[in-house]
């Protein structure tokens, strides 16, 4: 029985509230408080009960306003399996601070401070009870788009009737960038093991079926049945990615993180130009839900046209495609973070960003552009086109690759400084929609006889011995031992390949047993596997050569044969038809770009998106200074280069173009991969492909 004080304190401060909660939402005609009621606290025993009441309530007062906040930086819908078995997942019924799960819980050791945990579609709200009960609780608030996976745990003691469950999270630290940490909490709150057992569970699937999409209430039983098979998928590193750092940061950062959301997951280091393509070529695609790379845009390019470039490519480019970055330029992947709701990142920020949207599951459609050159093959991009000054500082700055990113900004100092321009001639068919500005109040630059639109916003696995690769069976990966103190066991993970996250931040404590996986949970390491997928064969399928085609060499791409049909586009050297638009002149450069970022941090095309269904066509005139174009290249990092006013810079939306470069000498390039020099062609073809993305985050 909780004391006469605190039964008269809950209903005084409830009425205090509700009073409140009506001179806010009259005043600014808006409310903190969720939509719904709250659910009604079921009362502990009386020792607690008297804490309990006023933490429930203080937890009550900051969850609307904590998850007001939240729902401007990230979303909340996720979907992993395949794009074309599952349908889109459907909207979460409850308001975002309606509480799922509420209830009190210890930590580890026991002997530390107790804590009031509420669950709601965007976070989950932690407020200490004891010691000492906070008002205002510091590190309260746990966004899940900062939650990775969660794990349950028992201790090896039998004495001990407790469970446990931690939660694996990648918040900001004070330098801004991500740090890994772990939350640690003890269900103690019934007599039986198996009850407290039960309660953890009841948690940790609550936790990941949220972070997995799946539609939860307050009022429906949470069992492990509700999670949704993991997801296989290959993971392709490349590396010499970047500085060479790409093997180094997977298994720093991927392995670790994927480990810790369950994802089955399969790794192949690429061994060199070509051999992604030759793998996804010879692929069993029924046993993967989704193909990743690590590197840089250029391994996805590779893994994109090898799936075009196969006799089904109508079923292969349906495989959801994902990309982490650890390359130098890291285009996609600045798409990716931006389509994420989280801030412009670069480096091992970037890569944990583009991970944590990897753990939560989500895709998008992606347009892919057909690109046709003068020897009348094909390949395919799903970035840009890039004509002069651009694809001069991407190809001639391959020499400082050791310098990583910085290697672009160098080679843009060097092309400012030998500045060049090239006679040509751009041709377009101009989108059929109004345009959408890139920023409200300023009109994109129009050149004569251009007609400006743009878009409205809108396992075990048999290896093939030729591979080195890592799955997720328990391999001996390099692990530092983790122990508490005063045991001589080492803490055994809760992730993928036997090497678990580090727990010595929330473990320890002398006299405390050490804590297990429990082994009647669904985890990585308990889960049973599945059946043996087949080798990967290095051998593509035998495919009928492409007329006309001509054969790669080291500095030219290999086409794609297959694909679908532009039919768009006349035959290259044929006349346009007459409702295309076309300007012949002196340029420093050409973009035709599809996603909204050329790099990490350069927003080309801010109001691009992955689905739009057209090419964003950029120009820059000859006759600009050097200055202005540095101005176009600074502004650009923050995408609102539109709004200089440059009368040299220019912008269509086009739903497939045609540039014939008049000067005999240039470069082209696709994707950041440089192909034949000479008059070309592409068209847009909207929705082909599918990017896995994450859940989409809201922006302010």
């Amino acid at each position: 029985m909780h004391s006469r004080r605190d039964s008269a304190l809950a209903p005084t401060l409830f009425s205090k509230r509700r009073r409140l909660t009506s001179q806010v939402s009259a005043s600014r005609q808006t409310s903190w408080w969720p939509a719904t009621p709250l659910v009604t606290p079921m009362w502990l025993p009386s020792d607690r009960s008297g804490c309990h009441a006023r933490s429930l309530l203080s937890v009550a007062f900051f969850i609307g306003r904590l998850d007001q906040k939240l729902t401007t930086s990230q979303g909340s819908r996720s979907a992993w399996d395949r794009a074309e078995v599952m349908a889109p997942p459907p909207v979460l019924p409850l308001a975002s601070s309606t509480p799922i799960l509420h209830g009190e819980f210890g930590s580890y050791p026991a002997h530390g401070p107790r804590f009031a945990l509420t669950l709601t579609v965007q976070a989950l709200h932690i407020q200490r009870l004891r010691p000492k009960p906070e008002a205002r609780p510091r590190n309260g608030l746990v966004p899940l788009a900062e939650v990775s996976g969660c794990g349950t745990l028992q201790s090896r003691s039998s004495s001990d009737t407790a469970a446990y469950f931690c939660v694996y999270t990648y918040p900001r630290c004070r330098r801004g960038g991500r740090c890994r940490a772990i939350r640690t909490f003890r269900a103690d709150g019934a007599a039986t093991y198996e009850e407290n057992r039960a309660e953890a569970q009841r948690w940790a699937t609550a936790l990941m079926c949220l972070l997995r999409g799946v539609p939860l209430s307050g009022e429906q039983e949470i069992t492990p049945e509700l999670l949704p098979r993991r997801p296989r998928l290959l993971i392709l590193v490349n590396p010499f990615g970047g500085r060479g750092l790409a093997w180094q940061r997977c298994m720093d950062h991927v392995v670790p993180m994927i480990s810790e959301a369950g994802l089955s997951f399969n790794l192949i280091q690429t061994e060199r130009q070509n051999h992604a393509r030759e793998l996804v070529q010879g692929l069993n695609l029924s046993e993967w839900e989704g193909i990743v790379t690590v590197s840089g845009d250029g391994l996805l390019y590779e893994v994109l046209n090898g799936l075009l470039d196969r006799p089904d490519w109508k079923d292969a480019v349906r495989m959801p495609i994902g990309v982490l970055p650890c390359g130098s330029g890291n285009a996609l992947a600045g798409a990716v973070n931006h389509h994420g709701g989280f801030e412009p990142a670069v480096g091992v920020d970037l890569l944990l960003n583009c991970s944590l949207l990897l753990c939560r599951g989500g895709s998008k459609p992606l347009d892919l552009l057909s690109v046709t050159l003068a020897s009348g093959s094909r390949c395919f991009s799903f970035l840009s086109v890039a004509w002069g000054f651009l694809s001069d500082v991407d190809i001639h700055s391959e020499r400082f690759r050791a310098l990583g990113s910085a290697r672009f900004t160098l080679g843009a100092v060097l092309g400012l400084a030998t500045l060049h321009t090239y006679r040509g001639r751009l041709s377009y068919l101009p989108a059929t929609t109004e345009p959408a500005l890139p920023i409200p109040g300023h009109s994109l630059p129009r050149a004569k006889s251009e007609l400006v639109l743009a878009p409205a916003p809108p396992p075990a696995v048999t290896h093939s011995p030729l591979h080195r690769s890592v799955s997720d069976l328990p391999l001996p990966l390099p692990q530092p031992a983790l122990a508490s103190p005063g045991s001589p066991e080492p803490l055994p993970g809760l992730s993928l390949n036997g090497g678990g996250p580090e727990l010595t931040g929330d473990w320890g404590g002398a006299g405390d047993a050490p804590l297990s996986p429990d082994p009647l949970l669904p985890s990585p390491l308990n889960s049973p596997k599945t059946a043996q997928l087949s080798p990967i064969s290095e051998a593509p399928p035998e495919m009928p050569a492409s007329s006309g085609s001509a054969p790669p060499t080291s500095n030219t791409p290999k086409v794609s044969a297959w694909g679908p049909s532009d039919h768009l586009l006349p035959p290259l050297g044929s006349p346009l038809p007459p409702d295309w638009v076309t300007i012949e002149g002196e340029f420093v450069l050409m973009l035709a770009i599809l996603p909204s970022h050329l790099g990490a941090d350069l927003v080309a095309a801010p109001h691009a998106r992955f689905d739009d269904g057209l090419v964003h066509l950029c120009w820059v005139r000859g006759g600009i200074s050097r200055a202005a174009l540095l101005r176009i290249l600074l502004a650009m990092e923050h995408g609102n280069h539109f709004s200089l006013g440059c009368p040299h810079l220019s912008y269509a939306a086009a739903r497939a173009f045609r540039l014939e470069p008049l000067t005999p000498r240039g470069v082209l390039t696709v994707d950041g991969e440089l192909v034949e020099y000479g008059p070309m062609q592409a068209q847009v073809h909207p929705s082909l492909a599918t990017l896995l993305t994450g859940p989409a985050g809201q922006k302010p």
